[in-house]
């Protein structure tokens, strides 16, 4: 490494949709942060489509800044994607728009992953607005754990029958982690290259998931560092559309699945998802006593009975296809 790269340098992807203020505000506190042990090389907006104006008039912030428009919501992964192959630093982050950093969390996390370079996936302690920590952290999910949350049972039994996330650990001490949430996701460039980026296939949800498996297979695994801070929000911009965030999660679960589980598994989990699920969707959204709950709920479902052929016919090994990037329904953000 010659003379000028010996401090390691962080590039920094925002994948953008309609984030308003947020995306602003997030930058601001890249900009504020400090820079010691490391240089920032390349902060990237990979804007997909925005029309609310989030991503214009952000060249006063002071930042190595670059804004990628792809015209288009390409999906969380394919944005991260493309945004990344613009940057050549040593680690790369992506990061939600939603989420707003402490001075040192990325000094911190940098000389972190530069201590341990046997860690793949380096994720922070999130906060909200109150201080209250997220409990964002996840093991790697299996059937068990889709059917817990289907049927409820992660919150009747919480301690016998849990769920993929790791809600009965309070996040408040550091330790390996099948998978961070990708609101705050750092990892040397190079395994991000070696493992081919995100897997397209997921338009939205699951692709962290997916890529901290691939991660962990590969011999790098996830660690959790509770010492440092971000605040996030949470919800992102896909809470302006609630049905179609719900739709994507169904339908990356099962596009995981299928990767995943092997056949008779993932035939298992698909037909629960599709014929036990909306029932069991429908009686908690009756309950609620919102109408709009109800009403999100059959538009979701109804987008996923329509994407299932196209779904199903999604080839279930492999990194990417072609066909499936770019999605016709585009309204999605992130987590």
């Amino acid at each position: 490494m010659d003379s000028d790269r010996v401090v390691p340098t962080l590039d920094i992807v925002v994948v953008n949709w309609n984030a308003g203020p947020q995306l602003r505000a997030c930058l601001e506190t890249i900009a504020n942060s400090t820079g010691e042990g490391f240089r920032l090389g390349r902060v990237i907006v990979s804007d997909n489509g925005s029309v609310d104006g989030s991503a214009d008039g952000l060249d006063d912030l002071g930042l190595p800044l670059a804004v990628l428009r792809n015209g288009a919501n390409l999906g969380f992964g394919a944005a991260c994607n493309r945004a990344t192959a613009m940057g050549d630093g040593d680690y790369l982050l992506l990061l939600n728009p939603d989420t707003r950093l402490e001075p040192e969390t990325l000094a911190r996390s940098v000389a972190h992953m530069a201590v341990h370079p046997e860690i793949g996936i380096l994720g922070v302690r999130l906060v909200d607005a109150d201080g209250a920590t997220h409990r964002s952290c996840a093991r790697f999910p299996r059937v068990r754990h889709f059917v817990h949350k289907i049927t409820g049972l992660d919150r009747v039994l919480p301690k016998l029958c849990h769920g993929h996330l790791m809600q009965e650990w309070d996040h408040r001490d550091s330790r390996p982690v099948d998978q961070v949430m990708g609101a705050f996701f750092l990892m040397p460039r190079p395994l991000f290259e070696q493992l081919g980026g995100f897997d397209e296939r997921f338009f939205l949800y699951f692709e962290d998931v997916d890529f901290a498996w691939r991660a962990q297979a590969s011999g790098r695994p996830c660690h959790f560092l509770a010492e440092v801070t971000a605040f996030h929000k949470g919800g992102g911009t896909s809470e302006q559309v609630k049905p179609e965030r719900i739709f994507y999660c169904l339908r990356s679960r099962i596009i995981y699945a299928r990767k995943h589980f092997g056949w008779g598994r993932a035939a298992a989990l698909t037909a629960v998802t599709i014929l036990a699920e909306p029932l069991s969707r429908l009686a908690l959204a009756v309950a609620s006593g919102r109408p709009s709950v109800v009403v999100d709920t059959i538009k979701a479902y109804r987008l996923l009975y329509a994407d299932l052929p196209r779904i199903l016919n999604t080839p279930s090994t492999g990194l990417r296809d072609a066909g499936i990037a770019a999605h016709p329904i585009r309204p999605a953000g992130r987590h």
